[in-house]
């Protein structure tokens, strides 16, 4: 089965892209691209494998949501690939629930129940769901796969998964799910190609970015993470609380009178480092900020950090190798300076001059603790996986063309 494969990832502002050609069992980018600024000033940009620009514009609709976008989206694609043509779109789709553990084809059923679980992730469902509307409007015959965020840690233990709540309300699907299952999996194969001695023991990944979880693997499988049954757990966040006592949810409802409506926003888009610094949720402009809740802003995204780390390390009965990864851990340095300082009784030893560039493995030689920088990809695993769901479905005569 031989074809082009189209990796979407839809988020609240931008929409990521990644062109894979198929052939039998193996992958090669073609390129990759975003559209940036979606309800501001849409940018759309391209890039060759090797990071140079291929193309970049403003797109003249502000208000354009996300799915008007793809038209001229698909169009620049079609005139880039010239005679090839799309044989599958793969969407990055966070929650997954209880149905969804693999990847799936999109049908009217499936659109149906994944449409049921946005209430569970309001910030990012609606936009993948959105965006497969529009291409089954653009391109009703192309193929469409689901690829889930949550599935990556479906295998973690029952206790781990477990919620303290009645049990016909774990029957009806209330669990720790988990998310950035699909950047985790990236990394657990990243980390076996080049530490394959680490692949299978104690690790830690760390995706941080403008949302934050920590991931604790043994075997390269999920067995804790911070996340749970909602995106608004564990870590501090860009905009949202992470981690909150209920009962600070109860106060806003009965005390301070909020509405569900206004409590939901509130926690998703006025909270984290927003919230705390009051001045914003990019950790560039808190990192370049002199104000004293910039400082405090930034201290409590490392506190909590390193708290969780303690709670994984103790959960994974031990620790033999920390990941940075996504925007924050992938260029932030002082963050990971911070972070590795906070965790020398572990035994962790930050090589400063390493970090500082930004390398691969930015720990001593003497460190008990292997720390890494890997950059993510997701739009990677999502094309794996839907080639995976487009190979299953092609006829054996079909894959072996």
């Amino acid at each position: 089965m031989n074809g082009i494969i189209l990796a979407l990832n839809a988020g609240s502002s931008s929409i990521k892209f990644a062109l894979h050609e198929h052939r039998l069992a193996a992958q090669r980018l073609i390129l990759r691209g975003a559209i940036e600024g979606i309800g501001a000033e849409p940018r759309f940009t391209a890039w060759q494998p090797d990071g140079a620009i291929i193309d970049r514009e403003a797109w003249a609709d502000a208000a354009a949501p996300h799915e008007q976008l793809l038209q001229p989206l698909l169009a620049w694609i079609t005139a880039r690939l010239g005679a090839a043509e799309l044989a599958v779109v793969g969407h990055r789709v966070v929650h997954g629930g209880p149905s969804f553990g693999q990847p799936v084809r999109i049908d009217t059923p499936v659109m149906q129940e994944l449409e049921r679980l946005v209430s569970l992730a309001p910030l990012h469902q609606p936009h993948p769901l959105a965006a497969a509307r529009a291409i089954a409007r653009l391109r009703p015959g192309l193929m469409q796969v689901a690829c889930f965020d949550t599935a990556f840690h479906r295998g973690m233990p029952a206790v781990a998964a477990s919620l303290g709540l009645p049990r016909a309300y774990a029957d009806d699907g209330m669990r720790r799910y988990g998310f950035h299952g699909l950047s985790y999996e990236y990394l657990a194969g990243r980390l076996r190609e080049f530490a394959p001695e680490l692949a299978d023991g104690r690790v830690i990944m760390a995706h941080l970015g403008n949302g934050a979880s920590l991931c604790a693997m043994r075997h390269g499988r999920s067995i804790d993470t911070t996340m749970g049954f909602s995106a608004l757990d564990g870590l501090v966040m860009g905009s949202r609380c992470g981690s909150l006592d209920p009962g600070a949810v109860l106060h806003l409802l009965q005390a301070r009178g909020l509405s569900v409506a206004a409590i939901e926003h509130l926690l998703y888009q006025e909270s984290g480092l927003l919230g705390v610094s009051g001045i914003s949720a990019d950790m560039r402009a808190l990192l370049a900020s002199d104000s004293g809740h910039a400082r405090e802003a930034i201290e409590l995204f490392v506190y909590r950090i390193v708290k969780e780390i303690g709670a994984l390390t103790s959960v994974a009965g031990g620790l033999d190798a920390l990941v940075f990864s996504a925007g924050i851990g992938e260029h932030a340095a002082s963050i990971r300076s911070a972070v590795c300082r906070a965790l020398a009784w572990l035994g962790v030893e930050c090589d400063e001059s390493a970090n500082g560039l930004h390398k691969m493995l930015i720990s001593t030689a003497h460190s008990a603790v292997r720390v890494f920088v890997i950059r993510t990809d997701e739009e990677a695993v999502i094309a794996a996986h839907a080639a995976g769901v487009l190979r299953a479905s092609c006829p054996p005569q079909a894959a072996a063309g």
